[in-house]
């Protein structure tokens, strides 16, 4: 009971927040700044204090209908609303319809030192004014060193900090205040993050001659928010925050199919391709094909009427398109068809994170089904390892969430374990393809063959990977007791193997033809014999006839002699029986 006793309060209790609008940040802090609250927001030259102040203001007014007013201490409105234009924000337009007022004051420190005196009374009065004039919901105030850098006394400072922060919540308007950052603290006074709710650090630093911007959420009274370091990006829609934990991994997925466009790649994959929306690694060394592949990718998706978005890092758009002319691909009718679109740009031409807003923002104009990155290496290279793969994280979260199919191409330094240059992103991936050299016998030919494809059956073979004009096939290598034979080696074996079953054919029909020799004359043997019985069955058929016909006439003789004999006794008989003549009576 009183778990649930607990957490009801602490719902009923949960802090108002202030969307600022700026992607990323909201997600960051749960939801927004502290609603009528003020939030400090500090860093070093050029880091992006005041466009950061800037858009929350522009956001507050167009997006969520909250009037503000931005109180300049160092530029004026016209060298503002210059700035802030090169974001895209029409501060002018927001002022003539009365979402901001901007309100530029002046303070001479000299003076000040003068009169000794220093009361904020004044500005309040000024500021109550511009919110209650166009009933502003938030505050901008920029920046604070100006307003008490006359101010040596740490006591007065500390109080007059308190009392503007007390007035500004008495308002009750959500306020942001920046604030240059000190040697050793935050701030310049190292006073102003500790009667802030909210602290955001800004941190614009140098690595091997790349810029890179990061934020931080230093501290937020009553609510829980990411405490990593986020870089962040000032691009032509504004400020983007990038954090990797602003992407769950609650992405939907596929189990669609999709053919890589290489019949004999597919057969590897279970003969239907890769499941659509999975991430694809693809690596090797210099040479293997890794941008013939992705080609081949890239043309089997726009002949399903797919977008494709090849970014491409070494090599520029008409190139790789000459380059394909080799291999019978022609990639040109894809682009004018508006299905393949490239972008070209050296990795050196700005850091990390700006090559990955840069690849958001095409990615979210363009709406392509297949993303192809060649490579990724080149673009890792521009960062450390930690950076390197938080921005592949990023961006594959990024693709998956819209069910975008990713194959990124990595280079494989020679001399390295195949594997050992790919572990920081490998893990990442959802299938991972490997070209490699073999070389022997004076040449180098190129294997393939899948080490991982998660969700899927997938060959276990390594098969030799072939280019020519007529385009690109896989073929089996040949696995023998002394190893895997690929290119002349392997035709070489075949040439063996074919003569050995060419020998074995036409020993095989020599030996048939004996047998059939054989047959004949066993066959011609049969047909004498079958001769000699039938003329000598013949001869005892004539020679039994010959016998029936001399039994018969026999028999017919003695039938007639015996009738003879017995017409001899007949006479005989009758001749006893008469009486002779002359006799007594």
């Amino acid at each position: 009971m009183k778990t649930n006793g607990a957490k009801s309060s602490s719902t009923a209790t949960r802090l108002p927040k202030c969307p600022s609008g700026i992607q990323g940040l909201d997600e960051i802090t749960g939801g927004g700044l502290p609603r009528g609250r003020p939030t400090l927001v500090c860093g070093g030259a050029g880091c992006g204090k005041t466009l950061l102040a800037a858009e929350f203001l522009v956001r507050g007014a167009a997006q969520f209908d909250e009037p503000g007013v931005l109180m300049a201490f160092e530029e004026t409105e016209k060298e503002l609303t210059a700035n802030v234009a090169s974001l895209g924000f029409d501060l002018d337009g927001l002022v003539r319809r009365k979402k901001i007022v901007i309100d530029y004051v002046h303070i001479e420190r000299s003076e000040v030192q003068e009169s000794g005196e220093y009361d904020l009374e004044g500005l309040f009065v000024r500021l109550g004014h511009a919110i209650d004039s166009i009933g502003a919901k938030r505050v901008v105030l920029d920046t604070i060193e100006v307003l008490f850098a006359s101010l040596p006394n740490e006591a007065i400072l500390r109080s007059e900090l308190r009392r503007l922060f007390r007035w500004l919540k008495d308002k009750g308007v959500t306020a942001v205040i920046t604030a240059e950052r000190g040697r050793e603290s935050l701030t310049r006074h190292g006073l102003e993050e500790y009667v802030s709710d909210c602290v955001i650090l800004l941190d614009h630093r140098v690595n091997d001659q790349i810029a890179t911007r990061h934020l931080r959420v230093v501290k937020y009274r009553g609510a829980l928010h990411g405490t990593n370091e986020f870089p962040f990006l000032i691009g032509a829609d504004g400020i983007s925050v990038l954090p990797i934990t602003s992407l769950s991994l609650n992405h939907k997925v596929s189990g669609e199919r999709i053919a890589t466009g290489i019949p004999r790649l597919d057969a590897m994959l279970g003969g239907k391709g890769f499941f659509r929306g999975s991430s694809i690694l693809l690596t090797g060394t210099p040479g293997t094909g890794k941008t013939i592949i992705s080609a081949n990718f890239a043309q089997a998706a726009a002949r399903r009427g797919e977008r494709v978005l090849f970014f491409s890092f070494e090599e520029s758009p008409d190139q790789i398109t000459r380059n394909m002319h080799s291999i019978g691909l022609r990639l040109e009718p894809l682009v004018k068809s508006g299905l393949l679109r490239f972008h070209s740009a050296r990795p050196s031409l700005y850091g990390l994170e700006m090559h990955l807003a840069t690849m958001f923002k095409e990615i979210t104009e363009f709406k392509p089904h297949v993303v192809i990155i060649d490579p990724i290496t080149s673009l890792m290279d521009s960062g450390t390892d930690s950076e390197g793969k938080g921005m592949v994280t990023r961006l594959i979260d990024f693709l998956k969430a819209n069910q975008v199919t990713s194959l990124f191409t990595s280079l494989t330094q020679g001399g390295h374990a195949l594997q050992q240059s790919e572990t920081a992103m490998s893990s990442l991936m959802d299938a991972w393809v490997l070209l490699q050299d073999f070389e022997g016998n004076g040449e180098r030919n190129r294997v393939l063959y899948v080490l991982k494809a998660r969700g899927m059956a997938h060959s276990n073979q390594i098969r030799e990977f072939l280019i020519s004009d007529r385009g690109i096939d896989v073929v089996d290598a040949y696995i023998g007791a002394s190893g895997v034979l690929t290119g002349s080696a392997r035709a070489a074996q075949f040439s063996l193997e074919k003569a050995a079953v060419l020998a074995s054919q036409q020993e095989a029909a020599q030996l048939k033809r004996e047998v059939e020799r054989k047959r004949g004359a066993l066959e011609r043997q049969i047909g004498d014999l079958r001769s000699d019985y039938e003329a000598e069955a013949m001869e005892l058929r004539r020679i039994a006839e010959q016998v029936g016909t001399r039994t018969f006439v026999l028999g017919t003789e003695r039938a007639a002699s015996g009738i003879l004999r017995q017409a001899d006794l007949k006479v005989a008989a009758n001749t006893q029986s008469k009486p002779k003549p002359g006799g007594s009576t």
